[in-house]
């Protein structure tokens, strides 16, 4: 199982890449944080680690630290308008349940 994006995540990433002016994708990670024990992180990279796992979908490479790709496995990345908010929608099949303001996950 890999871990993907949608076309308008993939779009998003790379418009933000060129009004960055660097980078060379972005990684994917959790962290320990939240009520239900896991959150997401999202940051740019410049500089990939030789111990992340890549992947490429329409064009841009996503990074996953082994650590964090336990967790992910099988994990797709869209990038949604919902009325004036705008944001990256993780769909996590691993999840088993999430806090009640969506800031944190359990699996």
């Amino acid at each position: 199982m890999s871990i993907s994006l949608t076309e308008r995540a993939a779009n998003h990433v790379r418009g933000s890449l060129e009004k960055r002016g660097k980078g060379i994708g972005i990684r994917l990670g959790v962290k320990t944080a939240g009520c239900s024990g896991l959150a997401y992180k999202l940051e740019f990279v410049d500089d990939a680690p030789e111990s992340d796992r890549a992947y490429e979908n329409h064009g841009v490479k996503v990074f996953v630290d082994a650590k964090s790709l336990v967790y992910l496995k099988g994990t797709t990345l869209d990038f949604v308008k919902e009325g004036l908010n705008e944001g990256f929608k993780f769909v996590n099949p691993n999840v088993t349940g999430e806090c009640g303001c969506g800031e944190s996950f359990q699996v």
